[in-house]
């Protein structure tokens, strides 16, 4: 035991040695190291412009990207080719010291293939456009219009915008612009269907860039009568109880719209649907204020159509108005006049400070209610992300490798 303590104790007054720098062992080692970084981004910038070479080539291809992000990464392993090629001693080169060029390697092939296959290197893209048509179905004496969101990666010929709408006839008229807005990428036309005509008419909006690619929108829309159209079967002397229904031709827009009508000119009353699902059918009851007992009514009914651009929060909307004035006269009854007539979402506000009555099918706070069309906002992750997650997954594996060295 006492020579086992002795021994223990020798140990302990033994001085500790640093071991030996082998300063050229240390020098040889980085400068091989830089050297493999330096053509580790080199073959990586050469890889993304043939990358970009075959991504032209197979313009149109479905297959394109995958094909190409494919050959990408199969061709790192080229490296080890390309060092020895190049009489790189590799003979302590470590798994991290492969990780990592490869990762320099990936990234560089990664953010060069981004910047050529992207404006200003290339641009094969022809303008976007979205076209949206207000109402798709009007009663004659109303107007149409027609509102396109454009947008392009080099710029637009405005000169080249132009939208061309033929009639049942078959004469063809073309519009210019009315307006534009939001920097000039939503174009607004007004289109007035002066002779009244009736049937369908059918438009071509044609758009052109700065390099020539064009793009084109084609559609219908059309000029009926009796669109909107008062069914009751009671119109005079009618009270609190009796309903008033109202059908409206759901092709006005493939959204949700809104159904209103006027007594004697006067304010709005909006209306519900009968059925909350379906666009066509709407019914309204002397109860709510703005009708009186023992009058006399001209009612209009109208119906409004709107739509929002994704991330542009201003409202676009059009009215089909009934050419058909319906008259009708109430009778006496305490509840004719006394309750609120239902009001649509408004977006503006919180979900506590709505109104007191909301539009059957337009209520945020149900999720089974068809709303009406509103502000939206949508932002999609980008290839950043992937970029992201990669470099997450690249540092946790140089961690991981670093780890088992020190462990050695």
């Amino acid at each position: 035991m006492a020579k086992r303590r002795k021994e223990k104790d020798e140990s302990e007054d033994k001085p500790f040695k640093l071991p030996k720098f082998d300063k050229e062992k240390f020098l040889k080692r980085e400068r091989r190291n830089i050297k493999t970084t330096i053509l580790s981004f080199i073959l990586g910038l050469i890889i993304a412009i043939i990358s970009f070479g075959f991504w032209v080539l197979l313009s149109g291809n479905s297959m394109r990207w995958p094909l190409v992000i494919i050959f990408g990464i199969l061709t790192g392993s080229w490296l080890k080719y390309f060092f020895i090629r190049l009489k790189i001693d590799l003979t302590d080169f470590t798994k991290k010291n492969w990780l990592s060029s490869y990762m320099i390697y990936f990234f560089t092939w990664l953010v060069i293939l981004m910047i050529l296959v992207n404006p200003p290197f290339y641009d094969e893209e022809e303008p976007y456009l979205k076209l949206v048509v207000l109402p798709e179905m009007q009663e004659p004496g109303g107007d149409v219009i027609f509102v396109a969101k454009i947008t392009d990666n080099e710029g637009i010929k405005k000169s080249s915008i132009q939208l061309d709408i033929t009639d049942p006839d078959g004469n063809t008229t073309s519009i210019s612009p009315s307006e534009y807005e939001y920097d000039d990428i939503i174009a607004k036309f007004v289109f007035e269907n002066n002779q009244n005509l009736i049937g369908e008419f059918t438009y071509t909006l044609s758009v052109e860039d700065i390099k020539g690619k064009t793009a084109k929108k084609t559609g219908s829309f059309s000029y009926s009568e009796d669109i909107i159209e008062i069914t009751s079967s009671r119109f005079e002397n009618i009270t609190s109880g009796d309903d008033i229904t109202i059908e409206v031709d759901e092709k006005i827009s493939p959204e949700n719209f809104r159904v209103y009508y006027r007594l004697n000119d006067g304010e709005e009353i909006n209306v519900d649907r009968k059925y909350v699902d379906i666009k066509s059918e709407y019914e309204s009851s002397p109860e709510y204020e703005g009708w009186e007992e023992n009058s006399k009514y001209n009612m209009t009914v109208f119906a409004e159509v709107s739509y929002y651009f994704t991330n542009i929060n201003n409202k676009y909307s059009n009215i089909v108005e009934d050419n058909t004035s319906y008259e009708f006269s109430t009778g006496t009854a305490s509840k004719i006049g006394s309750e609120t007539p239902p009001m649509p979402w408004n977006w503006t506000k919180n979900s506590n400070d709505q109104a007191p009555v909301l539009l059957n099918y337009d209520n945020a706070k149900s999720n089974k209610s068809p709303l009406l069309p509103h502000p939206r906002s949508l932002k999609t992750p980008g290839f950043e992300i992937i970029i992201f997650l990669i470099s997450l997954g690249a540092v946790v594996l140089i961690f991981k490798y670093r780890k088992k060295d020190k462990r050695k």
